[in-house]
């Protein structure tokens, strides 16, 4: 889903850098936003708003540009760096779902382009659900339940997974996960996105 949602100062400064990324990235190709926008399957008003930071783009909005341009998701949020040690402290990852009743998908850790590893911290109350679209052919997903329980739903499956409890699948096909609990749930999450740059060439 895309949408415009009011954004506190956090919110707001990190769209304001996804932003200036994406439009850096896209003029580093020479490509106009019109074929940014049809290489990600996205409307031309959602990109100039991205690149404006104006808007909070979904998790899924943002897995499609940074698809389009191959430079894996971690990369919008913040440039690798060669660097052999980096360290995210409590509280400095990024936030880049928000639940409706206060939950949070916040992005700890990441790799580069080609095979790009994404590093989740997620907490969701009770009745929270975030719906992910089918990721890139080949992306695999692992969560660790570290408290409360969650219900993922894939390809027809539901499974209800409690502390300590851990599951891996196939991303590329749609999902979700759910607190369907009393109690607020709190999972890591680990996303492998193989061969990211290569599936981009030849873009747009």
């Amino acid at each position: 889903m895309h949408y415009i949602a009011p954004m506190d100062d956090g919110a707001a400064a990190l769209s304001a850098v996804i932003g200036a990324r994406v439009k850096a990235e896209r003029q580093a190709r020479g490509w106009t936003l019109d074929q940014l926008a049809g290489a990600a399957s996205v409307s031309r008003r959602m990109l100039i708003n991205v690149e404006q930071g104006d808007v909070n783009p979904s998790v899924g909005t943002l897995l499609r540009l940074s698809d389009a341009l191959g430079v894996g998701l971690p990369a919008l949020v913040e440039p690798p760096e060669p660097a052999v040690l980096k360290v995210t402290r409590r509280g400095d990852g990024a936030v880049l779902w928000r639940g409706s009743a206060g939950g949070q998908g916040t992005l700890v850790a990441g790799t580069a382009a080609p095979d790009v590893v994404e590093l989740w911290d997620w907490t969701m109350t009770s009745g929270e659900e975030h719906h992910s679209e089918a990721h890139a052919p080949g992306t695999h997903e692992l969560v660790h339940v570290l408290q409360g329980a969650l219900t993922i739903d894939i390809a027809g499956r539901t499974v209800t997974l409690h502390p300590g409890d851990s599951a891996s699948f196939s991303g590329d096909t749609d999902h979700s996960y759910a607190n369907r609990g009393k109690r607020p749930a709190r999972f890591s999450l680990a996303v492998f996105e193989p061969g990211v740059r290569a599936a981009a060439a030849g873009r747009p």
